[in-house]
């Protein structure tokens, strides 16, 4: 029987499925010992190490993402092995001296330092200690506001009446929540019987918000209340302080806090001792200083009740 020839890819998989299947069945203690310069395979005698591999796995972890589990390992060396190939047989036919293709290296090395720069920054300014001190700077100027839980129902703008029809309904002893669920118009809250959560002044739209906050627990308004919306029929359920945020919920927040306020500062730095200066193209006005970084976005303002 003819023996099946190998294709490259299929050397490459039987590569990867060996160096893979030899660090898994080392020995835990052995295992130990695999570090980012152990040598996994070599190309016309050139290392292919376990650091290379991680590295490809991270940059191409979306198209990785496509493959099953099982065979990522595998995937990864032998894309690897086809890059190193190709690579150098690009290299044989002068493609690296291309002045476009001298330009893309030269802008890959360029983001590869600047990633790591900065990288190295973030690492320093966000430790347990930094975000931990924010937090309890924070907290210590923390000031509880009140907070309500509310229901609501909404009806047209040109259906007052009938918000006036459903609160005689209230007031004959009618369940808020059935009401709420038959007829408000409001797809978000009216499936759960008009049910608003919690919230507190500045999340709801005033009109709403006056409304709502001049009621005690237990009460509803007795008149329609008008906003863009439409005309609303407010239940306060409950009344509360407001609780301090946990560290683990603030945590995420404030690391991207420290993040953007180190990439202000280490960019700002580098950028004021630098000279920069921007070229005057033909017939074009000039050009001004392009900023550090798109400034966020703006502010959501209030949230008026769902529709």
């Amino acid at each position: 029987m003819p023996m099946q020839r190998l294709m490259p890819g299929r050397i490459a998989g039987a590569l990867a499925t060996m160096a893979f299947a030899v660090i898994a069945a080392l020995p835990a203690a052995q295992a130990q010992q695999i570090t980012a310069e152990t040598v996994i395979a070599t190309v016309n005698g050139e290392p292919i190490t376990a650091g290379q591999l991680s590295l490809a796995g991270a940059e191409f972890a979306d198209q990785l993402a496509q493959v099953p589990a099982e065979r990522r390992d595998t995937a990864v060396l032998d894309l690897v092995i086809n890059m190193r190939l190709a690579a150098a047989a690009a290299e044989a036919a002068g493609t690296d001296k291309d002045p476009l293709v001298m330009q893309r290296l030269d802008l890959s090395r360029d983001r590869t330092l600047y990633s790591e720069f900065l990288r190295e920054k973030f690492i320093a300014a966000v430790t347990e200690e930094t975000v931990k001190a924010r937090y309890d700077e924070e907290m210590a100027k923390f000031q509880p506001a009140e907070e309500i839980r509310a229901r609501h129902i909404l009806v047209n703008s040109d259906q007052e009446d009938l918000a006036k029809e459903i609160i005689v309904e209230l007031d004959a002893g009618g369940d808020f929540a059935k009401i709420a669920a038959e007829k408000s118009q409001d797809p978000g809250s009216g499936a759960s019987g008009g049910d608003l959560g919690w919230f507190k002044r500045g999340m709801m739209v005033k009109p709403f918000e006056d409304a709502a906050f001049a009621l005690e627990p237990g009460q509803y308004t007795k008149t329609p209340v008008k906003s863009d919306f439409g005309w609303h029929v407010i239940l306060v359920e409950d009344k509360r302080m407001e609780q301090p945020p946990t560290f683990e919920q603030e945590r995420p927040r404030i690391e991207q806090e420290l993040v953007r306020e180190t990439f202000d500062k280490e960019i700002g730095a580098l950028r004021d001792g630098a000279k920069i200066e921007l070229a005057t193209l033909p017939g074009a006005p000039p050009a001004a200083e392009p900023p550090a970084e798109a400034a966020p976005p703006a502010e959501e303002p209030p949230a008026e009740p769902a529709q």
